[in-house]
């Protein structure tokens, strides 16, 4: 039977309603309830977190660092007691290392999933009505913050669910991390015609006309940045075919740039990576069985390289759970291997990386696992840590606010037990604090309450 116009629309808006109020109260008992003085405020923007060493992000190692934080920046960093203000909250944590909040490059924030026995997590998701999507999502974006990682690139939504999660936490109304945005990842036609009415679906475009009108509905939509998928490949599929012409892959990055947008544009295989490359693009994701040519033309471009190699580890663990056939592990094993093998090849060239997880269904909370195979690839762990710092808040364009513990920049801090320039497992296994924009939002590896 069908519902009546009128009562569908009650029953979104007020689900919209409920998922706004729940949020609001959630961020009302992590900010504080009571009423406060102006002095109060006054009191409660400024504080002094003291650590037992600082990794600034910047190069230097601070011993007995004290971080001097004004509303949701860094106001100073210093050694010298004396310049705690005296109305400030001080902060002790001096058994701890500190860190810069992490950036994580390539997620999927609305896609997340609790895990339901018996129920594979693509069919969750296809289930779900985008309200409740975005409601789910809160949920991984606590984890993501648990995980020390205050700020993410998202690459890839439906219905914009990833504007409206990004506005929802930048207004307080959700706790996450901070998000930059593409709407709807641009894609080749990839389903059947069907009889009937066949009206394009987001974001898919053929031809460079196509691609135009694409790139320009994901600006006029809000989004922060362009993604363009140059390939197949993708969940357990492992394939690389290219799908876009260089002249297709050329029109969305000149498009997104005349827009003052960067772009991302995925590549499983060699071919979209070339071309991709060729054509300008800001950022490569995934890409496999680089070429040496096109590996020396993103060193002379300046081009990120953002391998993503530890998520089809993340399928090979949770494939059953996901719903994927039997039989992909294989070709999957066969991916990483190849994938970090590139990422040798990569790093020993000099080409400059950025950590993307590929965060989706339940790997949230996993983020910073990229930083292992990092290691394996040849980095050192302070090289690791630059790529989820400085390296990662240049690709989104925020050098100077982003990816460091400095004077001016958001407060945005994390503190790990055990030296994380030595040993990169302790960004992994052991975040103990994490603050975003002046705000504590971790304490214990719990969310703040």
């Amino acid at each position: 039977m069908k519902m009546p116009a009128k009562r569908g629309l009650f029953l979104v808006c007020g689900l919209w309603v409920w998922i706004f109020g729940f949020a609001t109260v959630r961020y009302a008992f992590a900010q504080g309830t009571g009423a406060e003085t102006p002095a109060e405020k006054t009191a409660h923007a400024v504080k002094a977190v003291k650590l037992g060493k600082l990794w600034d992000g910047k190069g230097k190692v601070w011993t007995s660092a004290i971080v001097i934080v004004d509303g949701d920046r860094v106001r100073e960093v210093t050694t010298d007691a004396k310049r705690i203000p005296p109305q400030a909250e001080v902060v002790d944590l001096t058994k701890y290392y500190g860190l810069p909040g992490l950036i994580d490059v390539h997620t999927h924030m609305t896609q997340y999933t609790d895990e339901t026995p018996g129920a594979p997590m693509l069919k969750q998701i296809a289930n779900n009505p985008p309200a409740v999507e975005v409601f789910l999502a809160r949920k991984g974006a606590m984890r993501t913050l648990e995980a020390g990682v205050t700020t993410v690139r998202d690459l890839g939504s439906d219905q914009y669910m990833d504007i409206a999660m990004r506005d929802l936490i930048n207004r307080g109304e959700m706790i996450g991390p901070r998000m930059f945005v593409v709407g709807y990842g641009l894609t080749a036609t990839n389903t059947p015609y069907k009889p009937g009415i066949n009206l394009p679906a987001g974001g898919v475009a053929d031809g460079v006309p196509e691609v135009l009108r694409a790139v320009r509905q994901q600006v006029a939509a809000g989004a922060d940045l362009i993604k363009m998928f140059a390939s197949t490949g993708t969940d357990d599929d492992t394939t690389g075919f290219e799908t876009y012409s260089y002249e297709e892959i050329k029109a969305a990055v000149d498009a997104a740039h005349q827009f003052g947008k960067k772009i991302a544009i995925h590549s499983y295989g060699p071919d979209g990576a070339r071309d991709a490359v060729r054509a300008g693009t800001d950022s490569l994701e995934h890409a496999t069985d680089i070429d040496d040519a096109t590996i020396a033309e993103m060193v002379k471009r300046g081009t990120f390289y953002v391998p993503t190699i530890d998520h089809n580890r993340y399928y090979i663990e949770n494939g059953s759970k996901i719903g994927y056939a039997p039989g992909f592990e294989p070709r999957s094993q066969a991916f990483i291997a190849r994938n970090l093998e590139t990422a040798r090849r990569a790093h020993r060239a000099g080409v400059k990386f950025a950590m993307g997880s590929d965060a989706i269904y339940t790997m949230y909370g996993q983020n910073t696992r990229e930083l292992g195979w990092f290691v394996k690839a040849g980095l050192t762990p302070e090289e690791a840590l630059e790529t989820a710092t400085g390296n990662a808040a240049e690709l989104l364009g925020k050098a100077n606010e982003l990816g460091a513990v400095a004077p001016g920049y958001f407060a945005d801090l994390v503190a790990v037990e055990g030296d994380p320039t030595a040993d990169i497992a302790v960004v992994v296994d052991k975040v103990n604090w994490v603050m975003k924009g002046g705000q504590a939002v971790v304490h214990g590896t719990k969310p703040v309450q």
